[in-house]
């Protein structure tokens, strides 16, 4: 496994990146339809076609997420990847016609310091099909990449995270985030992640959690720029559930995001977890079922803890420093295989 989402078999993950806007596109895109679902926690959303995720609605399978930087310009991205999806046949049968569902969520990143004059048309809907033309089964970037070019915490620089686990029974499960959040993914000014009690082999440097965590530690942390926020992610697992089921899935992955940022779901945030089940391996039972949910919450903080501890700062002036910039020496170089 390479402790990504695309760990999941059936996922790919495709990014684009422009350093000089400062934004980016991270696209999730599946071989086949899968089931699907979301929740929305923030207080501050942007999407896409999520309503239809509700497990209420008619359809029940998606073809792609997005994950967007640019705040609501950035939703013209997924009809970059509703076109990369229809130039290969793919999409929600109605008549002779095929839609390609793609429900997309946004996160706010206009002011960290990039060049956002584009002029007349946003670059999202190309940047939306180039992030779908270089989806890749296997490895992608991880920090200062896709949806996570942009992103930044209270604390430090933020970025694309991801991570996967294995249940006692054999089933996949994992994460994928940018994390963009108005609180902090780490404890007080130190190096130290919330999402520590969590981390396996050492995936975000090995600190763990300091020891005592004062109250100082404890006090809230926001973004000087404090319109600027929200994180979106998605959870998948390769077990056959139901649509209400990946819902359940999607509220377990916010915890996540309880346990690896302090604050989170905040009035300006907009959190939002996408879930899909690619249904490739068995139908859990129920114990095995509690445990996917269990494993959603981990996956997810271990996720928003390496999307931090990755970033790199942005090549712009005036942006905001990368956890890794002031702690150079405590960035473990894992070696090939030495991942969860």
């Amino acid at each position: 496994m390479l402790n990504l989402i695309t760990d999941i078999e059936g996922v790919s993950v495709g990014n684009a990146t422009d350093l000089k806007l400062g934004s980016g596109i991270t696209v999730i895109v599946f071989d086949e339809p899968v089931t699907a679902s979301g929740v929305v926690l923030g207080g501050a959303p942007g999407g896409r076609d999520t309503a239809l995720l509700d497990p209420s609605m008619t359809v029940g399978a998606v073809d792609a997420f997005v994950l967007s930087g640019g705040s609501a310009f950035g939703l013209d991205a997924a009809g970059g990847v509703q076109a990369g999806l229809r130039e290969v046949g793919r999409g929600f049968p109605v008549g002779d016609v095929k839609v390609p569902i793609v429900p997309q969520a946004i996160l706010m990143d206009l002011l960290n310091g990039g060049d956002k004059d584009w002029g007349l048309q946003s670059p999202y809907r190309e940047m939306g099909y180039q992030a779908f033309k270089a989806a890749d089964k296997e490895q992608f970037a991880l920090g200062t990449v896709g949806a996570g070019a942009g992103a930044t915490t209270a604390t430090f620089k933020g970025g694309l995270g991801s991570a996967s686990a294995e249940t006692s029974t054999g089933l996949k499960i994992a994460a994928i985030v940018a994390v963009n959040a108005l609180g902090s993914a780490t404890v007080g000014e130190g190096p130290h992640f919330w999402s520590a009690p969590f981390e396996q082999n050492g995936e975000f440097g090995g600190l763990g959690l300091p020891s005592p965590i004062s109250q100082v530690d404890t006090h809230m942390r926001l973004k000087g720029m404090s319109t600027t926020a929200t994180t979106i992610g998605a959870i998948v697992t390769d077990a056959d559930l139901t649509k209400q089921e990946a819902h359940r899935l999607a509220i377990m992955a916010h915890d996540g995001f309880a346990r690896g940022l302090l604050p989170a779901h905040l009035p300006l945030d907009g959190d939002t977890v996408f879930a899909a089940s690619t249904g490739r391996k068995q139908r859990p039972d129920l114990p095995a079922f509690l445990e996917l949910c269990h494993l959603a919450t981990m996956v997810m903080a271990r996720a928003i803890a390496r999307g931090v501890y990755e970033a790199t700062a942005l090549p712009v002036v005036g942006a905001q420093q990368a956890w890794r910039d002031r702690y150079p020496d405590r960035v473990r170089s894992l070696k090939q295989g030495d991942i969860a």
